[in-house]
This record gives C-alpha cells, structure tokens and sequence, in this order.
C-alpha cells in the first residue's frame, strides 16, 4: 500500500521543506517535490497544507506500570502507549527494573511481559540497575551485546530502594565505558534528603510543598557535579543526567560540555511550565498532584528561564516526559498527612509534543529545535537513528501532521491518560497533533483513534550516535 501525505511543511533537524512524503508499506521511500507528486497514483492521500509534517516523537523517558510506593503507576503499556499516540508520540523508552538481590535479566524479562502484545506504538528499553554487583556488571555486557538494550540508570538517591553508592556508581560506569553503553543518572544527593525529610516531619512539616522544600537545588547541583566527576575517572563514560530541574546542574553540564566531554542532559515540561509555588504550594492537600523527583523549582528563581535556554543551546539535549502518573483517589491520597509518602510522578506523555511546540510560538525554540528535543536527538542519543526521528528515505513512516493554526486546551476531561486529574488543567497551546501515522498506518485522524493495541513493536537499540 502506498500513502502520499501531500503539500505539507517537512521540519527536521537542519531545516523546513515544502515537500511531498511517499510511504510504502511501513517505511518512507521519497520526499518529492510537489510537482511531480501530480504523477503518482497512491492508494491514499492525507492532505496536509498549511500543516507541518514532523516525525513521530520519540519520549526517551516513560514508566509504565512501574511500582513505586506501595502502588504501582497508573497507566499500563496499553493506556501510556495509547495516549502517547493521541500526542503525537510514536516510539517510548520505558525503564525495565531490577533491585538489589534480583537478577538483572529477571527484572527485563518482566517488563517485556507486561509491554508484549500490549502497546498501540513501538518501544524500547533501558534497565534500571537497583544492585550493582559482579553479576550486574556481567548483565550489563549480555544486555548491550544481546538485548539490544544500551543504557543504564542509576540513582544517586531513594536509599533503600534504587540508591547506588559512589563506588557501585564507578564500577557501572567502568563497565559502560568498555562495551559503549550510556549511564542515565538520577542525581539528587538522597542521602542529605533523606535527613532533610525526617527533620521537616518532625516539625510538623507535612504539605506536599515540603517535597519541594526538601529536594533543595543545592543537592541536585551537587549530585550531578559528582556523577560528571565519577564519569571523568571512568574514562569520561558517557553520562545522560534525567529530568535536570536546576540553574546549578545545568551550569555543571554545560562547563563538561565545554570541555569536550561525553556529557548529555534531558529536562521536562513540568520543569519549564509549573512552578514549586503555585502547584507544589497549592492549597491543602492538592499540591500532591505535582509531586515528582526532582522536583518543581521555585519561580522566584531562573530555573525554567535557565532550561529554556539550555535547550536552545544543546546543554540540554532531549525533553521527555519522565511519564509516571498516579491518581490523586487511592494513590497520591497515601501520602495524606506525611508528604514522604506521596508516589512520586507526573503524567505528561500525552502532552509533551505540544507542550514544546508551544515553545516555539512563545520564541523560546525553533521549529527545527522543537523536532530535535522532541525526535530526532532521542533516536540519535539510544541508539534508533535513522530508523526513527527523521522524515527520510528509508526511515520508518512515524509521521505526525500538526496542525499550527489550531489550539489545543489541556484537560483532564479530554485526555486519554489513565489518570482522574491533569497536572495541566487549562493550559491553551497554539497548535494541536491532527494525524498521527505510526509505521505507515494511520492510528489517529480527524479527532478518531485508529490504532490498537499489540501493534506496536519492541525496538532493539544500537549504541548512541554520539559516539560513534
């Protein structure tokens, strides 16, 4: 079957090009100039003037189905995948477990059963290492050479849980240095955290907004300077720092970067639209929706303003969403009372395509580095360049047509996500996703939903073309 999306604007990386895109079965086979498209009889045509024709957006950031807190996130790969899709995101990377005592090939052998025959999209893995020991080091060899599976996150925070020392941290990285592999770094300072909880608790502390209170940026700063160290005496290991929050750690990538190293950051929306004030600190309990780790920085600060800029200036990399959402009834209410036990996480993976491109209204970005946060550097940072996150020959047909001249308003009432609140209630965006085509089938047209779930399909990943 051939389709022919015709007389739209094509945005990638390096420019804008009114052009025509054939697909042929699953993959894009020519960009042609709309002249000659008069000559070619497809089986479809999608017409997309006065739109932008982008790749699929890949969210290099996602926990479906992940336990946290005694409950466990609220939506599964079908509903995620799913209301990914509705956003104009056709490919997630979610994040297999293992914890301290479990076997690394155990805990991906799981998340491989909860996402097979379940998402509406394809996707890919990283692994969370809980437990960095002989064996896990193996894993991590097995895993890159066999998997398909290149990149690792550690925690420098949730003792206890996740947390890895500075001397497990050094030995994982030692290990991805040698078989090419990224370390993805929670960096937070969890040990100081952890004591700044308990005081804040036995003060009386207890609102949601002391999440935030007790997550100072200070700790972020330092936890990520530290990570950049531990990588340099690993031989400069290449370091991705998830959901950077903070002016301070920012500034911490930026000075490595300059110095030539393997150095690579991803922020969030959360962190350039909401603020510790006025979400965190919202009245009695409701703050509770927005508690995530790092958390929302204060906008009495340069934070968002910092990251906006970051993300022109490629200091920061990749926006993703960190997609882990609770329900406030039964879920986020297990923390009424003691804000430490609040599940931590925000959902967002439907919205973060227009979340951006709002950016790009604002003239905070670009057209071209809208499409780079949001496809093409994800594809090219984990290993699924150019199958992914370009409109190419030969690359995957995940196309997006989006639609400039529309708005989109936010809302828990119209999203899909399996959640019974928004974390962006109300919020306008000058643009809206029309058609989304994931492998050369339409799964959202004309305000409908086409796909299903289990058409979606697991992507083995190479190694980052950063380093290459």
């Amino acid at each position: 079957m051939t389709l022919l999306v015709k007389g739209g604007t094509v945005v990638g990386p390096t420019g804008t090009q009114v052009a025509d895109v054939l697909v042929q079965g699953e993959k894009i086979v020519a960009l042609l100039d709309p002249s000659f498209s008069q000559s070619i009889t497809p089986d479809e045509v999608i017409d997309a003037a006065g739109k932008y024709v982008i790749p699929g957006g890949i969210d290099a950031h996602t926990h479906m189905e992940l336990p946290f807190g005694g409950t466990a996130a609220s939506d599964t790969f079908d509903t995620g995948t799913q209301a990914a899709a509705w956003g104009g995101t056709t490919t997630i990377i979610d994040f297999a477990v293992q914890r301290t005592g479990e076997v690394v090939q155990d805990g991906l052998a799981a998340w491989h059963a909860k996402a097979d025959g379940n998402c509406h999209i394809d996707y890919a893995f990283h692994m969370i290492l809980g437990g960095v020991d002989t064996d896990a080091l193996k894993a991590m060899d097995q895993l890159v050479a066999d998997e398909g599976i290149t990149s690792f996150k550690l925690f420098m925070a949730y003792p206890g849980v996740f947390y890895s020392d500075d001397g497990q941290i050094l030995r994982a990285m030692q290990t991805a240095r040698e078989n090419g592999a990224m370390i993805m770094m929670h960096a937070e300072n969890g040990i100081a955290i952890d004591v700044l909880v308990q005081q804040a608790l036995a003060r009386g502390e207890t609102d949601p907004i002391y999440h935030g209170i007790t997550r100072p940026a200070a700790l972020e700063t330092e936890a990520t300077s530290r990570a950049i160290a531990l990588a340099e005496v690993a031989k400069d290991c290449p370091l991705y720092i998830v959901h950077l929050s903070a002016s301070g750690a920012l500034e911490a990538v930026a000075s490595a970067r300059d110095a030539g190293r393997n150095v690579f950051a991803e922020t969030c929306p959360q962190y350039l639209y909401l603020t510790l004030e006025d979400q965190l600190g919202a009245p009695g309990f409701e703050g509770a929706k927005w508690v995530c780790s790092t958390p929302l920085r204060s906008k009495h600060e340069s934070h968002a303003k910092d990251l906006w800029k970051g993300l022109r200036s490629n200091d920061l990399a990749i926006v993703s969403t960190d997609h882990c959402p609770f329900c406030m009834k039964d879920q986020k209410e297990l923390g009424v009372g003691d804000f430490s036990k609040i599940p931590n996480g925000i959902g967002g993976v439907e919205h973060r395509v227009d979340l951006i491109y709002q950016g790009v209204v604002d003239g905070q970005l670009s057209l071209e580095r809208w499409v780079e946060t949001i496809a093409t550097t994800p594809a090219r940072m984990f290993g699924l360049y150019p199958q992914k996150g370009i409109v190419a020959p030969g690359s995957d047909a995940d196309l997006v047509i989006y639609d400039p001249n529309a708005t989109t308003r936010i809302s828990v009432d119209t999203h899909h996500m399996n959640m019974d609140y928004s974390a962006y209630e109300g919020v306008e965006i000058q643009g809206r996703v029309g058609t989304v085509i994931s492998r050369g089938e339409v799964i959202v047209a004309d305000g409908n939903y086409h796909g299903r779930k289990g058409r979606g399909k697991f992507l083995r990943r190479g190694l980052s073309s950063y380093l290459q």
